[in-house]
């Protein structure tokens, strides 16, 4: 399926394109004559579980993925949807092509978006099913699960079932031991907000009701990559859950999306979760960078006027330029990473930047020179100046430097798009 405006105008915590509408909106009247054609009941009923595969440079693994869900999910009511992030690589294409020949395969093509979880999230929404199921597309994570978690789920009346590699008869297959004591760090770090017993709170595979989804949605931080995490510290109440085994699989095509920028988005959502929406973690980090930006500030006054020998004039507007210029890269870097500025946006957010930052000295400035004349103590002034011009910086970057934008979709002529050797694998319809 396409994206509509309304996928990147809205927040994904606003609306969901599946939401059924509500009960006050008139019924549209039958059709002239009184007579409603009857629908066949395929294409009246929803699936009854919906898979949900985030995508991002994994065009060589979507037909195997779907070729073995075919396989495993043979004779049950079930749609899988991919949620691109515009893969460079042509992936959304791939999966276009391939639900021309099949109807339960569907594309969520997102423009202007990243993040592993928020994609879960926006695919889930995207689906009517009960039950929707998270799992990568990278082949690593057992598909052959998805009957016996949906199996237990509903036999057990879970509101989730959670693949483990921490538990009996499962394992993290060929994994170096770096990465092992990564995922072991990051794992007791999960803990700290995650009060249910979970064996493995960074697994990015496992089934849940939609129902109990529904619940949680609206507290959700859509950051990062580690969506259960995510579920498990937002609930509103205990989540009643199971684990079953999973054995890690390599990973037959692509490359690992695993990078310092994702351990610091992990970082970031525990940050968030422990401190709650009370101080926005977005805050935090740009008061923090702005900690930064001081020492920079002094730094570079000290090498002008003590190693250059400049005149103080010079070397304090040359600190201050040096220390505005730090603090907006480093902004861009990891504040506002899913805002990120590139290319010509870049230069102007950083004008911009400038603006908002000499606008909010000039407020520091003011509010710290009218409390001292008012005879309150000099560091009670400065602290309170300073304080008035990190929130003006904040709130006005977000809305001008690091605004939302939205990102039209180019305009391509349509062309035949060839499919890896995998295609070959996927049933064809016969007419």
């Amino acid at each position: 399926m396409g994206v509509s405006p309304a996928s990147h105008l809205c927040e994904w915590g606003e609306m969901s394109i599946a939401e059924p509408a509500p009960a006050a909106f008139p019924v549209p009247p039958p059709p002239e004559g009184g007579a409603i054609r009857a629908v066949p009941a395929e294409r009246r009923a929803a699936p009854e579980l919906a898979i949900i595969i985030p995508t991002l440079n994994e065009r060589d693994n979507v037909p195997i993925v779907v070729e073995r869900l075919n396989r495993v999910l043979a004779g049950m009511s079930w749609e899988v949807i991919f949620v691109d992030d515009d893969s460079p690589d042509g992936t959304a294409d791939v999966v276009r092509a391939l639900a021309r020949t099949q109807a339960n395969i569907r594309c969520l093509h997102r423009l202007g978006r990243r993040g592993l979880s928020s994609a879960c999230i926006d695919g889930i929404l995207a689906s009517a099913a009960p039950y929707a199921a998270v799992m990568d597309g990278d082949l690593q994570h057992d598909e052959n699960l998805l009957p016996v978690m949906l199996a237990k789920i509903k036999a057990e009346r879970l509101d989730i079932v959670v693949a483990s590699r921490h538990v009996a008869q499962g394992g993290v297959g060929e994994w170096q031991r770096s990465r092992i004591m990564i995922s072991d760090i990051a794992n007791r770090l999960g803990r700290l907000v995650v009060k249910a017993n979970l064996s493995d709170p960074m697994s990015g595979f496992f089934m849940i009701k939609r129902d109990v989804f529904s619940e949680t949605m609206r507290s959700l931080s859509g950051q990062g990559f580690k969506i259960l995490l995510d579920l498990f510290a937002s609930a509103p109440r205990p989540l009643a859950f199971a684990e079953v085994p999973l054995n890690f699989r390599p990973r037959l095509h692509g490359e690992s999306k695993l990078d310092a920028m994702v351990v610091w988005e992990y970082l970031s959502l525990l940050l968030e979760k422990l401190v709650g929406p009370a101080f926005p973690v977005r805050f935090l980090l740009f008061s923090l960078i702005g900690g930064l930006g001081v020492g920079t500030h002094l730094f570079t006054l000290w090498f002008a006027t003590h190693v250059l020998f400049v005149a103080f004039a010079i070397a304090q507007s040359a600190a201050t330029v040096a220390a505005m210029t730090g603090n907006f890269l480093l902004n861009n870097l990891f504040t506002y990473r899913d805002r990120r500025l590139r290319g010509r946006r870049l230069w102007t957010g950083l004008v911009s930047f400038y603006a908002v930052c000499g606008a909010g000295a000039a407020a520091n400035v003011g509010v710290a020179s009218y409390l001292a004349g008012g005879h309150h103590s000099w560091w009670l002034a400065g602290l309170a100046g300073a304080a008035v011009s990190v929130v003006w910086n904040y709130a006005m970057s977000s809305i001008f430097t690091w605004s939302p934008q939205w990102v039209a979709a180019p305009a391509l002529a349509p062309q035949a798009v060839p499919l890896p050797a995998a295609e070959a694998l996927i049933p064809r319809r016969t007419s």
